[in-house]
């Protein structure tokens, strides 16, 4: 896979924000305090989904009608961020959305999606068994499956890169999120488009490490998914051409726990009275864990999503 071009990028940016406008980066002077070194967070808990999936969707599905592929119905499967994403893409182009999440899936982002107009089935023990049933449902009934990776939503995802170099420039090291990878992928197009020497570094859950595993032989390996708090990065497959892309791209990754994802929460919420969902607070988490190497440097996490279930918010918080 290519990384898309700055004037991709561009183009993105203009769909996305027809739909919303950009969203904030700050430095925060006590979490800067806390991790000893000046840190900045990307704030894709402020769209109107809360969440960083709202930019690739919606890019995703204009291009989706500008090619003239007559849509009518779009499957997906998901963890919750991704299906509203696309429930609302979908509506605002004139296309009708299923989404299939696992058995046991967060029950406010089922709520969620449903309000934004998708059609829910619950299928299977986890991602990779919605996913599979998704893709079936979809090629059985002739209708146009939504992949969670595709260089029409790295595109999408590439917006907030973009704008967070823009708005502060020569960061050291930024710490991204892994679910299936659009995100770090479109931060290493922004970074190639805008010629910042950021370094990248991808985080995933020490309890679903597909992609450290993965990284670390350098070709895909399967490993299983079960943590408690960071289901954004619960996958227990990696996209193979995903993976070739971080490979040449990403420097490394960090693993971090439930307990440490715990703390980064509570973490957000005291020095920034920001809500962060288990994997929005995992590029924190990252930061403090590794706070010895990075005494005195600019760094940047992305806060990929703010939506938590209010009883599991509420647990991490009175831990």
């Amino acid at each position: 896979m290519n990384l898309p071009a700055g004037v991709e990028i561009e183009r993105a940016c203009a769909i996305v924000y027809a739909a919303m406008p950009p969203t904030a980066q700050y430095c925060w002077p006590l979490l800067s305090e806390r991790a000893g070194c000046e840190v900045w967070l990307k704030h894709e808990n402020h769209t109107p989904l809360g969440a960083f999936k709202t930019r690739s969707a919606l890019v995703y599905f204009r291009r989706l009608r500008e090619a003239g592929s007559g849509v009518r119905v779009a499957v997906t499967a998901t963890r919750g961020n991704f299906g509203q994403a696309v429930a609302f893409a979908a509506r605002r182009e004139g296309m009708e959305a299923v989404v299939y999440v696992p058995r046991g899936n967060s029950a406010d982002k089922n709520r969620s999606m449903r309000g934004l107009g998708a059609t829910l089935i619950e299928h299977g023990a986890d991602f990779e068994e919605a996913r599979q049933a998704a893709r079936l449902w979809a090629d059985a009934g002739g209708h146009h499956y939504v992949p969670s990776f595709h260089e029409w939503l790295v595109a999408g995802t590439a917006t907030y890169s973009w704008e967070l170099f823009r708005a502060a420039p020569s960061l050291d090291v930024a710490y991204v999120p892994i679910g299936l990878g659009s995100g770090i992928i479109g931060m290493a197009a922004a970074r190639a488009a805008l010629g910042v020497k950021t370094e990248i570094v991808g985080v995933v859950s020490a309890h679903a490490r597909a992609y450290a595993e993965s990284f670390t032989r350098r070709e895909a390996t399967a490993s299983p998914a079960r943590t408690r708090l960071a289901d954004g990065m619960a996958v227990p497959v990696p996209d193979p051409d995903a993976l070739q892309v971080m490979l040449r791209e990403v420097s490394r990754m960090v693993t971090v726990t439930d307990d440490e994802v715990a703390a980064a929460m509570r973490t957000v919420f005291d020095d920034t009275h920001n809500i962060a969902e288990g994997a929005g607070a995992a590029g924190v988490a990252a930061i403090l864990q590794e706070r010895d190497r990075l005494r005195g440097k600019r760094v940047a996490a992305v806060i990929s999503g703010g939506n938590v279930d209010r009883k599991l918010f509420a647990e991490v918080m009175g831990e």
